[in-house]
């Protein structure tokens, strides 16, 4: 099977995903307690007024009704407005969302950035004293919530020291960067501790395997038998598990976006459930879901050139 092919059969494989992604949003949110006209129109709004509002919205009709035409509209790519912003969903997730990417591209730098030296530098140097100090470092980051952690670079780096802003987004690449750099840094820190730890066993058991011992063998230099013949195996565990990290990185921005008040789509996501905004909701989530699919994909296709063998 060739790379075209294995790439269209994926594709082909996100079709039901999607349907099942778009069923259970649309589930969930009937569970959540409320009802958006009230919330529209205030508590003190007279039941004409709320009737009519839920005719307008319809929902008063039945419930598979209501996800016939919210599943007819995703497949025309029409995803409304929003009751609570009242402007096009579309506009409004296209104006958040870079935001958001941008938070997620900068921390996914940050993860490779501080996880592949200490990796690599742990395994090469097993129990010695980096490695030792790695660890234990790197234990206590794991076990501190990203919200508390934001707090602390907030409370030091923001107020105290006055290197970083409070809060905002800032305007042009240079302040997004300086804007953006402790909110990717909390989120990169919730998940580095567990790529250096699968990169260092996944380096580990390559340097054990038969291939490394042969080339060694050959009398190839240290250098690159790390570079050739243990990194290009290690790596593909560890990223693996980089892919499988991106749910948790959009479920970071939620979190994060909310500590450091940044105007991406989490903070959107936070916002519109509780105003009950059915439109904004199931749009910001199945645009996420997409988002999730498309880096596990572009994963599966970085594997093919890491290791041929994934293509069979």
């Amino acid at each position: 099977m060739n790379r075209g092919h294995f790439i269209l059969r994926r594709l082909v494989q996100m079709i039901p995903v999607l349907f099942g992604i778009t069923l259970v949003v649309f589930a969930l949110l009937q569970l959540i307690p409320g009802d958006p006209a009230t919330t529209m129109l205030g508590i003190q709004a007279r039941p004409e007024a709320v009737a009519a509002l839920r005719r307008e919205l319809g929902l008063d009709r039945a419930l598979w009704e209501q996800y016939l035409r919210y599943l007819g509209n995703v497949v025309t790519f029409d995803l409304g407005n929003s009751l609570k912003f009242k402007v096009s969903v579309a506009s409004l997730l296209g104006e958040r969302l870079e935001v958001s990417l941008v938070l997620i591209a900068y921390a996914t730098v940050l993860m490779i950035v501080l996880s592949l030296p200490l990796g690599i530098i742990s395994a090469l140097r097993k129990d010695g004293i980096f490695d030792q100090i790695t660890r234990v470092v790197l234990l206590v980051t794991l076990v501190m919530p990203a919200f508390w952690v934001g707090i602390l670079f907030l409370t030091y780096f923001s107020v105290k020291l006055q290197i970083f802003p409070v809060a905002g987004y800032g305007e042009g690449w240079r302040e997004h960067l300086h804007h953006l750099f402790l909110p990717a840094l909390t989120i990169a820190l919730s998940i580095v501790p567990v790529l250096v730890r699968a990169l260092r066993t996944s380096i580990l058991e390559a340097m054990a395997s038969d291939s490394v011992r042969t080339a060694r063998a050959k009398g190839l230099r240290e250098r690159a038998v790390v570079s050739t013949h243990v990194l290009r195996n290690a790596l593909i565990p560890a990223l693996t598990l980089l892919g499988l990290s991106v749910g948790y990185l959009l479920g970071g921005t939620v979190i994060v976006e909310n500590v450091f008040s940044l105007p991406g789509a989490g903070k959107l996501l936070v916002d519109a459930i509780a105003a009950r905004d059915y439109p904004l909701v199931q749009s910001t989530t199945l645009v996420f879901a997409i988002l999730v699919i498309l880096v596990n994909l572009l994963t599966d296709v970085i594997y093919t050139f890491l290791d041929p063998r994934v293509r069979l």
